[in-house]
């Protein structure tokens, strides 16, 4: 292996010696920082100070190089070890590394996640503190980072689809605040073991078929934790692996680079021509930065030594980046050796100041709390001497705990108050316990959803109105002339997926309105649900309003990931600084069969927390939620009643205008005998059987649920409950699915099961998923039989 930087020649963007010798060691000096910062963030997580830790060492030159052309506008979609790039961009500091693997929940302190990510996952705001939208297109842009491996991919191919779409749409380039006519370009980075991951091959395969500016950044240090790349990747190369999508004259697909983590020179000259490229063009590319070393292993949780041979180590020591960039610059004359010795102790220096900092202040408001708990309990009065000596030693113990956790105090607290008793100093003990789960509640259990201006349930109520010849027509006819409306009203929302574009969906809710409105605006994709999702990520994160298809709710599965790790999070990760209101539609319930009549309500409700789940019993009503979330910015899935496209609907005469509150059911039918809660397509069953019950003497009242998350947040179904005293859950979820939830919601939550005269029953799909045709849907699914004989049973009792 020859170092190939012996020889540089200054690059354009070095415009002379002084400039190129103090960017060099400017360089040198955060690449050292970084190091240090990683070899110390090791030590506190084996001390016992930080819980766990992932460091970027052996990264820090390709990530110095990298940062160099990160411009204003332009986003990364990153890998948890970035540490360096984001030293190098300014984006973040060392002191803030620290302060988030401490896990300090001050915004202030650690502005990326609140405490609440471990370290290497940063974020910059996408959104102000009333939930509008920042001037992306003038500043550096962080999507916040997540774990699962490659899972940062589809998001990737949705923020650099995004600059194709603000330079190809003519009424996107308005809005300069978010995109300077699609000159941004999104660094996406990986870890080469992750590239066996399908949504690495999902997205590549998109990013070449759709040509966006993507530059993937794959760091390649040999190993998958322990597993050697040869038992990881065809070829034992990514980029061999690859070639078949390398782009050729009067071809699509995307450029590969070839460049070695330890050639400062190489990199900066290959990234600077190939980003370039990407900006001009939109021709995505890999960047396959080869010989990476890990000079600490994977994590903290382990040692390479294990798994490495001698010959590897020792290998590693000779080509880590930071000697051969040490080496490198006294040889070509940048430095000597006593100028290189000052800038590594300055380092060594400032790192461990930042470290200290940061871990001061993450105790401040800790030791505030033992000092008055530690008070509380001395001054505690006991009858007992007994107690009084274990409440003494309690609060010794706390005070002599040098490095005491929040969970420390509230265990001693609560210890305090069983010891305490009946004593009147208990009193003080209980207040204080109640202050800080208030205040523990706000650091750890807030902002699932947006709390703000921008909250869906801010959205007040506002009906659908009809005139005297308003027509009935069919479901798809109304989404259709919404969908129109919408688009020539509001220029920031697109839609796509499978079928959506040239017919117009597969139930034609957008029938003929690509032609209208603009292969930009409403398109088709590939069978991709995954990277579907990211698209809708990606434009959502960048201040669009993108409907993203997911053709049926079957296929939700296939991307269900990146809405349950990524979207769902999204908002609680990052302290409330991101938002992305994307909008998932999609199709299901009722139909024919295992794959196109799926209804897995539980799973979505239980793995999309995060999101809202509106759950229309019709066309009119799905409208009204899409106005709802268009209003707002937190994301949603639309489930539409796959059977209800071709019933008849009174078509509003104000579309655009009137909206349905999200967790406010709706009383279809009011009775006094039994509350029947459902929603969706079951809810026609429901109400067939309520005509039959009424003929029998039995009055129901029918309420919908309209949204399953949020649920019922007036709890207006508890106030039926008290009216009747009987209730029956209906879904064609599995046993123990939404019918369970719902159950939850209103027997425990509520405390429904007060004013229960008899035992509350569900009625649910069978375990298994529902078999073929007529007669499977009838035996497979509620119907209507079942609905009345279960009814019938309850009133007899």
């Amino acid at each position: 292996m020859n170092n190939t930087s012996a020889n540089i020649e200054m690059s354009n963007y070095m415009l002379s010696y002084e400039g190129f010798r103090a960017e060099v060691l400017n360089d040198y000096k955060v690449a050292l920082e970084s190091r240090e910062a990683s070899l110390l963030g090791r030590r506190e997580v084996l001390t016992g100070k930080a819980k766990f830790g992932i460091f970027g060492d052996g990264k820090e030159l390709a990530q110095v190089a990298m940062g160099k052309f990160f411009q204003p506008g332009d986003y990364r979609a990153g890998y948890y070890r970035d540490q360096t790039f984001m030293f190098a961009t300014g984006l973040a500091t060392v002191e803030q590394f620290f302060a988030q693997l401490y896990a300090d929940p001050d915004l202030e302190r650690e502005p990326f996640s609140m405490g609440r990510q471990m370290n290497g996952h940063f974020a910059t705001p996408n959104v102000d503190a009333s939930g509008e939208w920042v001037d992306l297109a003038n500043q550096r842009n962080i999507s916040s980072d997540i774990s699962p491996t490659a899972a940062q991919m589809p998001r990737a191919l949705g923020l650099a689809f995004a600059s194709t779409l603000f330079r190809n749409s003519p009424v996107l380039q308005q809005f300069d605040n978010l995109s300077t006519n699609g000159n941004e370009v999104c660094f996406c980075t990986i870890g080469d073991a992750s590239t066996s991951e399908g949504h690495f091959w999902e997205t590549v395969n998109a990013a070449g078929v759709l040509q966006v500016p993507l530059a993937i950044f794959i760091w390649d240090d040999g190993y998958g934790i322990s597993v050697p790349r040869e038992y990881q990747t065809t070829k034992g190369s990514i980029s061999a692996a690859l070639k078949g999508f390398e782009k050729k004259e009067d071809t699509n697909g995307i450029d590969i680079y070839r460049v070695k983590g330890w050639d400062y020179a190489g990199m900066c000259e290959v990234f600077e021509s190939g980003l370039q490229k990407i900006r001009d063009t939109h021709t995505p590319a890999v960047f396959h930065v080869e010989e990476i070393t890990q000079p600490q292993g994977h994590s903290t949780s382990g040692s390479h030594e294990r798994y490495k041979s001698t010959e590897r180590l020792e290998w590693e020591k000779e080509w880590d980046c930071i000697k051969q960039m040490r080496e490198f610059i006294i040889e070509n004359g940048l430095g000597d050796e006593e100028e290189l010795t000052v800038i590594e102790e300055n380092a060594k220096k400032y790192v461990r100041d930042c470290k200290n900092r940061a871990w001061e202040k993450y105790l401040v408001p800790i030791k505030e709390q033992v000092n008055e708990v530690t008070g509380l309990i001395k001054n505690t009065v006991v009858n007992d001497i007994e107690a009084h000596g274990r409440l003494q030693q309690l609060a010794k113990d706390l005070e002599t705990n040098r490095e005491p956790l929040r969970r420390d105090i509230m265990r001693t607290l609560s210890q305090a108050v069983e010891i305490a008793g009946a004593s009147p100093s208990a009193g003080d003990l209980k207040a204080y316990r109640s202050e800080l789960k208030k205040l523990n509640k706000q650091l750890y259990n807030t902002l699932l959803y947006n709390e703000g201006p921008k909250s869906a349930l801010h959205v007040a109520g506002n009906a659908a109105t009809y005139g005297n010849n308003s027509p009935s027509v069919n479901g798809y006819e109304i989404l259709n002339k919404y969908f129109d409306q919408l688009f020539s009203a509001n220029p920031k929302v697109v839609a796509f997926g499978e079928d959506v574009g040239n017919i117009g969906d597969v139930n034609q809710g957008f029938a003929g309105l690509q032609e209208k409105h603009g292969v930009e605006r409403i398109f088709d994709t590939g069978i991709r649900e995954l990277t579907i999702m990211g698209q809708g990520i990606g434009l959502a994160l960048r201040g669009l309003r993108p409907i993203a298809e997911i053709q049926y709710l079957d296929y939700l599965l296939y991307g269900l990931e990146p809405l349950s790790d990524d979207v769902a999070s999204l908002h609680y990760r990052t302290g409330g600084q991101q938002s992305c209101p994307l909008i998932v539609r999609t199709r299901g319930h009722r139909l024919e069969g295992i794959w196109h009549s799926g209804s897995p309500m539980g799973m979505i409700i239980n793995s999309l927390r995060g999101m809202y789940v509106c759950v229309p019993r019709n066309m009119v009503q799905a409208i009204g939620m899409y106005n709802t979330l268009l209003q707002s910015n937190d994301p949603a899935i639309m489930i539409e009643c796959l059977n209800g496209y071709r019933l008849k609907e009174r078509m509003p005469e104000n579309l655009l205008d009137f909206t349905v509150p999200l967790g406010i059911p709706e009383v279809v039918r009011e009775g006094t005998d039994i509350t029947v809660v459902s929603y969706g397509a079951t809810l026609r069953i429901v109400q067939e059987a309520g005509v039959r019950l009424a003929a029998l003497g039995i009055d129901i009242e029918i309420i919908d649920v309209q949204t399953l998350l949020p649920f019922d947040i007036n709890h207006s179904i508890f106030a039926s409950l008290k009216k009747t005293n009987r209730i029956l859950f209906v879904d064609e979820d599995v046993p123990g699915g939404a019918a369970a939830y719902m159950f939850n919601k209103v027997m425990e939550e509520q405390g429904g099961y007060k004013w229960l005269d008899v035992a509350p029953r569900t009625i649910t799909g069978q375990a298994h998923r529902p078999a073929y045709g007529s007669d499977g849907d009838y035996f497979s699914k509620p119907n209507t039989e079942d609905v009345i004989e279960v009814i019938q049973e309850m009133m007899s009792e």
